[in-house]
Order: structure tokens, then sequence, then C-alpha cells
């Protein structure tokens, strides 16, 4: 059985590490995000994630099994901006 909570905690490593970009897993990327407190909502291909908090909203596509390096990139931008790291559950 996987702990979602550690999961969840090595994506936000790699994210913020910034070294693995390409290597994100869309579907984990998701997850962090909707651990921090985002909301999603679907049009199409694009999840669109969100939180009453933060000015910015992220866009994100899949790229095959992965999400899309630019889109990691405005994640963690916004994760660090907002001093979201300590929030992951």
């Amino acid at each position: 059985m996987i702990d979602n909570g550690l999961v969840r905690k090595r994506v936000l490593q790699q994210v913020l590490q910034g070294t693995a970009d390409a290597n994100i897993r869309f579907e984990d990327l998701r997850s962090l995000l909707s651990a921090l407190g985002f909301t999603e909502r679907i049009r199409g291909d694009h999840h669109i994630f969100s939180r009453a908090d933060i000015a910015e909203i992220l866009n994100l596509q899949r790229r095959g099994s992965g999400a899309k390096p630019y889109q990691v990139k405005q994640v963690r931008a916004v994760i660090v901006r907002y001093k979201l790291g300590g929030e992951v559950k």
C-alpha cells in the first residue's frame, strides 16, 4: 500500500528542486495541488487550479503520462512565492 502523503512530499521535493521537471507525473502534480488546497476544474484537456488566497491560476495539461515541464516551473514559482511548501499533508 502506498502512503499518498509520502508520495506528495516526494513530488513537492522534486518540484522545488527543479532538476527533473520533465519527469513529474501529471497525476502526482494534480494530487500535490489538491493537497495544497487548490480546487480543480476541467475544460477539455485543461486542468485549471485556483485557490481563493492566490492571485495566479494554474493551467495544466498532460504530455503523455507526465506534466509539461514549463507548467511544473509555474507550479514551483507559485509554491515558492506563497510559501506553500509546508502545507502538504
